[in-house]
């Protein structure tokens, strides 16, 4: 058996991903992050984006979307804890194009009352999902 780490991925609703991995990939502060067993003790923010995480003996990478949030890292265990998370099979590319379109009409606005830097956290956070989206797709 390869050797695996336990990732848990949860956001403030739900627990999204508990399990064994051999591998995680996630979009990190400063950067995409690859983290196997026995890595670094690290701290760092999520920004919006894919989760990859390799389970021992599948095929198919399990896939969670997270709109930010915080990663901790100790030698045999991840955690993920994201502002929000979906699971990959739960994404929804119509909702996430409409969020993006409604993002984008606000940030045009001229209206004063408008609070930039939330639109600007929306249209990125559904700008990530549709990649998000694009990348699972290609996956399979």
């Amino acid at each position: 058996m390869a050797h695996t780490m336990r990732v848990d991925v949860v956001s403030a609703e739900e627990e999204i991903f508990s399990g064994q991995a051999e591998f995680v990939a996630l979009p990190g502060e400063a950067g995409e992050l690859g983290i196997l067993p026995g890595h670094t003790p690290l701290i760092s923010r999520i920004r919006p984006g894919a989760v990859r995480i390799k389970v021992p003996g599948k095929t198919e990478d399990e896939f969670v979307f997270v709109a930010g949030g915080i990663l901790e890292v100790q030698p045999e265990v991840v955690t993920v804890l994201a502002d929000t998370a979906i699971r990959g099979g739960d994404l929804d590319e119509a909702k996430a194009a409409e969020a993006k379109r409604l993002a984008e009409e606000t940030l045009a606005s001229k209206d004063s009352q408008i609070d930039y830097a939330q639109a600007q956290a929306e249209l990125a956070s559904a700008v990530a999902q549709l990649a998000a989206i694009q990348r699972l797709r290609q996956k399979r």
